[in-house]
């Protein structure tokens, strides 16, 4: 499966609570990698708000490390994990 980091939170800009949790449980998709910045405002508002409504909507919540394959894999030029 190809991952790619495709959703800003946009959360380092000054939007609402709101704004945030609606821009990403609106473009989440299977294999989505979002990012979130940690010293954003609102963090501990919007967090547990997407985190609950993906996991309700049947999504696996993993840190990126989760993600990257280790062995019998090399990243092509454009960034994709490919099998050796």
């Amino acid at each position: 499966m190809y991952f790619k980091s495709n959703i800003d939170s946009l959360d380092w800009k000054d939007i609402s609570t709101e704004q945030i949790v609606e821009r990403v449980t609106r473009n989440v998709k299977p294999g989505s990698i979002v990012l979130f910045h940690n010293n954003a405002n609102h963090v501990e508002e919007y967090l547990p708000l997407i985190l609950e409504k993906l996991q309700s909507e049947g999504y696996k919540i993993v840190p990126v490390g989760k993600l990257i394959m280790k062995k019998n894999y090399h990243m092509d030029s454009t960034g994709k994990q490919v099998e050796d």
